[in-house]
């Protein structure tokens, strides 16, 4: 039996250490260090007689587009350069090109401004097709708005600067003209109400500018418009009116003599990248104040880079970008982290365009000696930083920084926010409310029955108070959140009189108890007093559930609840801290009354009988000879029922909203690290952010029961050392 014994320890402990090592397994991935390396580099596909405009890649990053100034795109294959395809975007005008923009990079738009005052919007396409299960990419241009161009200019001017956004439902076009007009022309078809095609409503209208307009930046939503001027000075349009457009603020986004080199809008249209000439790249957006007004607010800096800021490429799904300059290094970062994860010389040729592939795993970068160059991207968890996980981070839309978890969304612009900081502070709050509840319960429960209550009466109360740990959790929970919840919120007034009034009549009966005459006490046989409290709880219990009622009518207008967030502006959840905790309570206290009652009731009876026949009273000697003595068994309760709380998952899961605030109102609900796991796991991608930042928050609830247990084992240890002597 002794090896029998030994061998199940052993394998306990190696058990436990192996959970570890593959919490660890899967978790350090997510702070591999970035790679990028290249792949190819060959001259520029279609020559380089004409200006590079701009670079795409279609998703699997084997197909390459390239603009140029002539008006032709260049379909090429990115591991030699070879052509793929050819076209050109103004096939059906004799106008030329004199601007160019692309729109929101997920929607592979391509606007261009001609110098008779047309606009021509263009889509890049890839078809793929599988011929004897081998992959094969078509690339096309297609035209949504026809090849015809659409008039932006009555005048005729040449458009020498131009931004645009197109989807279903409308079209934006945003041109400078060269004399100085910057004119905004949206394109709206309304259906019929028959469902054919209806007429096309078109909006004009003009807005005044400078003539040191350097750059036009339009948001997907077509409800910004951003103007940059020589001068670092950018201008904040609302363009949700068409045919008002309303400037709604001038800010300096740099100092002179820096300028702005780059300008672009990260992932989802919500912030904009200023990168400027001394190789800084700063986050603006829109911020709401209390009036509900938006202002443009500087949110977060990068300055890993010294030298003039070439391009910004954004990753198209992700809050990450690239950003290259004069020196030929190139940057990797994420905004939302706050991080610059690779930071890296490419080659001592300047830099002159850049784009990345859809999937962020791939980017090409031309340079001034006539080369394009294909890189790979090994960069998987850019989100993960230690700011990003415990500090404050002020996200996209949100009004301040602040500490959030929300790990999904339908919208395609959804920045992931990973703060694992209110799911520590809702475990901990639901620990700290279930042991506020269940350590003076357990604790005095097992020293009057270790020490006062009869051996019969113990061989009942023990017994059944440890079958409570068998009862499932998921049970409590199931009735936690279906019955209790509902029962506290209509009761909460009689719950909080119960509160003050049992305590109350039980001091008054154990009083009244000790006043009665000696024969009618020595009935009742010593140890057995406990069962005479039964009927005084019940009575308390049922006199303070039926006052709860009038109490209610008479004080709060009959809804406590409502009360307290009306007048005291207490928010009040049905499912909350405190019905948690009492649930939880419930499953706690029979862990630490068992390990405590074992340990009072383990302490020599030598100490005891030595302390009476010395004169001590019963109560003297429970409090300074026996529980002295039983402390380190005391203490091991506790931490250990500290444990059992803060992993719990089905109580938690199921007795509150699973809100991850926090807030210390005990009428709020929470987020725990365990419900959260139990919740989101089965929906994660295998091998994902999310899916691996699950994995840490079962690495920190690991690291914590550890760390209780460890303590709990030192302090015990001392505790048996420093009263092993009485």
């Amino acid at each position: 039996m002794r090896y029998m014994m030994a061998l199940g320890g052993i394998s306990v402990i190696i058990a436990i250490v192996l959970i570890a090592f593959y919490l660890l397994y899967v978790v350090l991935p997510m702070f591999k260090p970035a790679r990028i390396e290249q792949v190819a580099s060959y001259p520029l596909p279609g020559g380089a007689s004409t200006e590079t405009l701009y670079y795409a890649m279609e998703e699997q990053h084997e197909i390459g587009l390239r603009v140029t100034a002539d008006g032709s795109v260049v379909f090429f294959r990115t591991m030699d350069g070879s052509l793929a395809r050819r076209q050109f975007l103004a096939e059906e005008t004799l106008a030329n090109f004199t601007a160019f923009a692309a729109g929101d990079p997920s929607q592979r738009l391509l606007a261009a401004g001609l110098d008779d005052g047309t606009a021509l919007l263009a889509l890049h396409e890839y078809h793929v097709t599988y011929p004897n299960d081998v992959r094969v990419i078509a690339p096309r241009i297609d035209w949504p708005l026809g090849k015809i161009p659409v008039k932006v200019d009555e005048s005729g001017r040449a458009i020498t600067m131009i931004a645009a956004q197109s989807d279903q439902d409308q079209t934006t076009i945003a041109a400078l003209t060269e004399d100085y007009r910057l004119l905004l022309v949206n394109r709206v078809e309304e259906e019929s109400f028959l469902g054919d095609e209806g007429e096309v409503k078109i909006t004009k209208s003009e807005i005044p500018v400078t003539d040191k307009v350097t750059y036009l930046l339009m948001d997907v939503e077509h409800r910004e418009l951003y103007v940059a001027e020589r001068g670092g000075i950018i201008s904040y349009y609302d363009i949700s009116d068409k045919a008002e457009p309303k400037l709604t603020q001038r800010v300096q986004a740099v100092t002179t003599p820096t300028e702005i080199t780059s300008l672009a809008f990260l992932s989802g249209g919500i912030s904009i990248l200023v990168g400027d000439s001394h190789g800084n790249i700063t986050q603006w957006f829109p911020v709401r104040d209390a009036e509900n007004n938006y202002t443009l607010e500087k949110i977060r800096s990068f300055n890993s880079q010294s030298a003039r800021i070439v391009a910004i490429a954004p990753e198209y799904f992700r809050k990450g970008f690239l950003a290259v300059d004069d020196d030929g290094y190139s940057g990797i970062y994420h905004a939302t982290a706050h991080r610059t994860v690779k930071l890296e010389k490419l080659s001592d040729n300047k830099p002159t365009r850049l784009a990345i592939a859809p999937r962020a795993n791939a980017a090409l970068v031309e340079n001034n000696a006539g080369m394009l160059e294909f890189w790979r991207i090994d960069n998987e968890h850019p989100e993960i930083s230690w700011s990003s996980i415990w500090g404050k981070v002020w996200y996209e839309s949100r009004e301040r920084p602040e500490y959030i978890w929300q790990s999904s969304s339908a919208s395609s612009d959804f920045e992931p926010k990973f703060s694992l900081t209110p799911l520590v502070y809702g475990t901990l709050k639901a620990a700290f409310y279930a042991m506020l509840f269940a350590v003076p319960m357990a604790i005095m429960g097992a020293i009057y029955t270790a020490y006062f209550m009869s051996a019969r009466m113990r061989g009942i109360v023990k017994p059944t108070i440890e079958i409570m740990e068998a009862l499932p959790t998921v049970i409590l929970g199931f009735l936690a959140g279906l019955w209790f919840a509902p029962f506290v919120e209509q009761n909460m007034p009689g719950l909080f009189l119960c509160l003050f009034l049992l305590p109350i009549s039980i001091i008054i009966a154990a009083y009244g108890w000790s006043r009665l005459p000696d024969p009618v006490r020595h009935k009742i046989p010593e140890g057995w007093e406990a069962a005479l409290l039964l009927p005084v709880i019940i009575g308390a219990g049922v006199i303070s559930f039926g006052l709860g009622q009038p109490l209610e009518l008479a004080l709060f207008a009959g809804n406590m609840p409502m009360w307290l967030t009306d007048e005291l502006g207490i928010t009040y959840d049905q499912r909350n801290s405190l019905v948690v905790g009492l649930a939880m309570g419930f499953a706690v206290i029979p862990t630490i009354f068992s390990i405590s009652e074992d340990a009072v009731y383990g302490v020599p009876r030598h100490l005891t009988t030595s302390s009476l026949a010395l004169g001590a009273t019963p109560w003297q000697t429970m409090v300074r000879v026996v529980l002295l003595t039983a402390s380190p068994g005391i203490f091991s309760a506790i931490m250990i029922g500290l444990g059992r709380a803060v992993g719990e998952t089905m109580i938690v899961l199921m007795a509150t909203g699973n809100t991850p605030v926090m807030d210390l109102n005990i009428f709020e609900g929470f987020r725990a690290l365990s419900a959260n796991i139990a919740v989101e796991m089965p929906e994660s991608e295998v091998g994902s952010t999310h899916y691996r930042i699950l994995f840490l928050a079962g690495l920190v609830l690991f690291l914590a029961t550890f760390m209780f247990n460890t303590v709990a084992e030192i302090v015990r240890q001392r505790l048996r050392v420093k009263y092993s002597s009485l």
